[in-house]
This record gives C-alpha cells, sequence and structure tokens, in this order.
C-alpha cells in the first residue's frame, strides 16, 4: 500500500485570510542587538503628522542575512523583467513630507 507522503524537507505553510491581504509600508526602520534585527514597518501618509507601526519583524542575524539576500536576489528578478528600479538617491523627498516643516 502506498502512502502520501510529502518529502522531508517540504514544508507546509497556510495563511490566514486576513494576513493574505497584507498591510502596506512605505518605510522601514530597522534596529539590532547582538542577538537580533527588529524591523518596524511603518505606513507614512502626507500631511499626517504622526504615523503608527503596523508590523513588527524580529529576526535573529543568521535568518536577518539569509532575508536580505532573498531580497537582493528578488530585486534583480523584478529588474530583469521590469526595467531599473528608480533609487531613492535619486528622488527628491521634502523634509515637510507628512506635515508641515519643523521650527527650531
Amino acid at each position: 500500500m502506498s502512502e502520501n507522503k510529502a518529502p522531508e524537507n517540504q514544508l507546509n505553510i497556510e495563511i490566514s485570510e486576513e494576513v493574505a491581504e497584507g498591510t502596506y509600508a512605505n518605510l522601514a526602520i530597522i534596529t539590532h542587538s547582538h542577538a537580533e534585527f527588529v524591523v518596524d514597518f511603518v505606513n507614512v501618509m502626507p500631511g499626517t503628522p504622526k504615523s503608527k507601526v503596523k508590523n513588527r519583524i524580529i529576526l535573529t542575524p543568521f535568518h536577518a542575512k539569509r532575508f536580505m539576500k532573498a531580497m537582493i536576489d528578488n530585486v534583480k528578478n523584478f529588474e530583469a523583467a521590469n526595467g531599473t528600479i528608480q533609487d531613492l538617491e535619486s528622488v527628491e523627498i521634502p523634509f515637510n513630507f507628512g506635515g508641515p516643516a519643523g521650527m527650531a
């Protein structure tokens, strides 16, 4: 009798409908300690003086490095298919983005 078993190195990953909807973020703040990397994802809206962290992901240094490599590979693949993504350094962002200019 044959049994339908998944290969040992295959993961069965499920995602809830709520998580599958995703959360938009246009800012990531990355901090780290000797033991972990913390990535806070924020949605900054123009004209809004305050923004909240929408999601926080905590990674081990090993997984942070694997994530970085995966992102690099995915950006390269995206650009190969869709053209170069304009880098932030070449975009002028006003210092008062998201609210009135600060005063000293």
